[in-house]
């Protein structure tokens, strides 16, 4: 079992930065794949970006390559989400989520455990 806690959202104005952090318990996260998704009303869960640690990889969305980086403590079990140069249209609910298989996936149902979400709000 993997318990996932989000943190770090807000209100940002376009053009700024934030920084999200998901705390993972339960389970090393280095044997996981961990993501990151957003999702607004009306919509699917989108994929934004994903660790994989056992293959050393990183994958990113188009909408946020250059943009976004994803990174890790393992000695916190933690994983950030860095964003800067927001823009309104990155405004959502963030999850972050995990998938013990650790494969290399951007598909939301590859992904067993998910945290509560945090709002992140862009103004223009």
């Amino acid at each position: 079992q993997v318990q996932l806690v989000e943190s770090g959202g807000g209100l940002v104005q376009a053009g700024g930065s934030l920084r999200l952090f998901c705390a993972a318990s339960g389970r090393t996260f280095s044997s996981t794949t961990m993501g990151w998704f957003r999702q607004t009303p009306g919509k699917e869960r989108e994929f934004v970006a994903a660790v994989n640690w056992r293959l050393g990889s990183r994958y990113y969305a188009d909408s946020v390559k250059g943009r976004f980086t994803v990174s890790g403590d393992n000695a916190k079990n933690t994983v950030y989400l860095q964003m800067n140069s927001l823009k309104p249209e990155d405004t959502a609910a963030y999850y972050c989520a995990a998938d013990p298989l650790a494969r290399a996936s951007q598909a939301s149902t590859d992904y067993r455990y998910w945290g509560q979400g945090t709002q992140v709000t862009v103004s223009s």
